[in-house]
C-alpha cells in the first residue's frame, strides 16, 4: 500500500502497482507543466464517494511506496491514465487492461 500526499496536507492510500502508474503519467504531465484534476473513488470503509483535487506544477506532491521493489509499468494502462489525465474530466484511477495487446481481428 502506497500513499499519496497532496500539499502535505491531504493523504490517499493506493496500492504500490496503481500508484506507480499515477506517479508515471502526473510526474508527464507536470514537467510539461500542465495542471489537471485527480479524481478517486472513496472505499466503504472509509465512507464512500469520490475526492478530487487540482494538481500543479507548483503545488507539492509525494509519493510514498512501501515496497522497495521497482514496480513494472504496463504502456496499455499508461496510455489509457495519461487519455484520462488530458481529457475535461481529469485523471481518474481507471483499471488496469490486460498487458498483452488484443490480437488484429481476421478477415
Amino acid at each position: 500500500m502506497g500513499i499519496l500526499t497532496y500539499r502535505f496536507i491531504r493523504t490517499v492510500e493506493i496500492e504500490d502497482r496503481p500508484l506507480a502508474h499515477l506517479r508515471n503519467v502526473i510526474h508527464s504531465k507536470l514537467r510539461r507543466g500542465e495542471s489537471f484534476a485527480f479524481s478517486w473513488e472513496v472505499s466503504v470503509d472509509q465512507g464512500s464517494g469520490r475526492n478530487s483535487v487540482w494538481l500543479g506544477p507548483d503545488i507539492p506532491i509525494v509519493f510514498e511506496f512501501f515496497d522497495g521493489r521497482e514496480i513494472p509499468l504496463n504502456p496499455r494502462w499508461l496510455r489509457e491514465l495519461a487519455r484520462s489525465a488530458n481529457s475535461p474530466a481529469g485523471l481518474v484511477l481507471v483499471p488496469e487492461p490486460d498487458a498483452t495487446p488484443s490480437p488484429a481481428p481476421e478477415g
